[in-house]
């Protein structure tokens, strides 16, 4: 994997970019299940399923956004100077089914100075994740504590 040496001052309101798409399918959700132990009817019973308005399986929230989170990781690369300091805001607008394929798109929201560390900020990137239809699916805002160049 990549590493990518950013600090604070190196990331500006508005920048953006987007990962490579990833096809979620059933042995996705399934695994999910397993770890997760999640096995709502929602998500593994496709006879129940068939009598709801969704008429089939779908995927957890959760695990829409820990394969976006992945993806993210996978386009971006590691940074050194910086680390996930927690998530806000969590969406799922939109519901992801077998054969799905999603991809995540990460835009700068906002900077602002850590309120008890000087020599760090907080960067909040809004991450949408999308299906094929360009339809979010999953909405997230990441807070990233981030080491400043210039303290």
């Amino acid at each position: 994997m990549q590493e990518v040496n950013k600090y604070f001052e190196d990331y500006n309101v508005g920048d953006s970019f987007t990962t490579a798409g990833r096809t979620i399918t059933e042995t996705d959700i399934v695994m999910h299940a397993m770890h997760s132990g999640d096995f709502m009817p929602h998500h593994t019973d496709a006879q129940w399923c068939a009598t709801q308005p969704f008429k089939k399986p779908f995927a957890h929230g959760n695990m829409t956004f820990s394969i976006s989170t992945g993806l993210c990781i996978q386009a971006e690369g590691i940074n050194p100077h910086g680390m996930s300091y927690g998530y806000n805001k969590i969406r799922y607008p939109n519901l992801v089914f077998p054969g799905d394929t999603i991809r995540v798109k990460v835009t700068v929201k906002s900077k602002e100075d850590h309120p008890k560390h000087a020599d760090h900020g907080l960067i909040t990137e809004a991450k949408e994740t999308l299906n094929q239809k360009d339809e979010v699916v999953c909405y997230a805002e990441h807070v990233v504590y981030i080491e400043k160049k210039n303290p």
